[in-house]
């Protein structure tokens, strides 16, 4: 197998899916159990998120990683350029400024979720986003299929800390779903990020109650070694670039965290 944050991403294969007139790539890895879908930040699909699927299926899920931005492979930095921003300023598919409002992209990602269970069966599937997608698995939990959303880092919209990236009716029919099937929703950020804010939790807290549970990391235990750390940036990326792999490191174990929230959920 490669190794955890080599650009070779050989056991992964890659499928195209067409949803609603639209074609984008999935990496899949896992030959069995219940479906995971994995959404990449801003970056793209990267050699820390390869490193964080990976865990995923090494313990029984069969995970699919969306291509929504960046080439399908683990070459993509994990630097923003200024051109990637602009193009999704104009993007029709993803809601960066506005909030109370659901990004298109995520009724593409809805039918791919129900692609994926009935690929793998099981009583559903799980769903974590990151930064930019991080509030996609909210909104995504709409639908009954989805059964264990993670929200990690949601930073939009970005012009409102506290503001979530939800339709006002969507968020009414995920919180009928916590109250009448007990759905549980996590959350994860380092507490001193700028991009996820405390007041963006605040909310969710506010809005879900016990539902939501939101672990809030110290900045102190993201990796000195990050491309964010070197830029003199807060730690934000929890599950990619600013994860330290050792054991009896907060964010490796919020890995642990994540698959048994999925374990749960979902079996596997």
């Amino acid at each position: 197998m490669p190794t955890s944050l080599s650009a070779d991403i050989s056991d992964f294969a890659r499928r195209d899916f067409t949803f609603a007139g639209k074609t984008k790539p999935v990496l899949l890895i896992g030959e069995t159990g219940p479906a995971i879908i994995v959404i990449h930040e801003v970056y793209g699909f990267t050699p820390t998120l390869a490193r964080f699927c990976r865990w995923v299926a090494d313990v029984g899920f069969r995970v699919y990683a969306p291509i929504l931005l960046g080439t399908p492979d683990a070459t993509n930095p994990e630097r923003i350029s200024r051109g990637r921003i602009l193009g999704l300023c104009v993007s029709r598919e993803f809601t960066l400024l506005r909030a109370d409002r659901s990004s298109p992209i995520v009724d593409w990602l809805k039918p791919l979720a129900h692609q994926a269970h009935r690929e793998c069966g099981g009583p559903g599937v799980g769903v974590i986003g990151m930064c930019l997608t991080g509030g996609f698995a909210l909104s995504m939990a709409v639908d009954p299929v989805v059964l264990a959303p993670v929200l990690s880092q949601p930073g939009m919209p970005a012009t409102k800390p506290a503001g979530l990236d939800i339709s006002p009716h969507d968020l009414a029919a995920v919180k009928r779903r916590t109250e009448s099937e007990g759905l549980e929703i996590q959350g994860y950020r380092f507490d001193g990020d700028p991009l996820c804010k405390g007041e963006k939790f605040a909310t969710l807290r506010r809005e879900f109650g016990d539902a939501f549970a939101g672990m809030e990391i110290p900045a102190s235990a993201g990796n000195p070694d990050s491309p964010l750390a070197k830029a003199g940036k807060p730690a934000h990326s929890v599950f990619t670039g600013d994860l330290i792999d050792a054991e009896g490191e907060i964010t490796r174990a919020a890995v642990d965290e994540v698959i048994g929230f999925f374990k749960r959920a979902l079996g596997g």
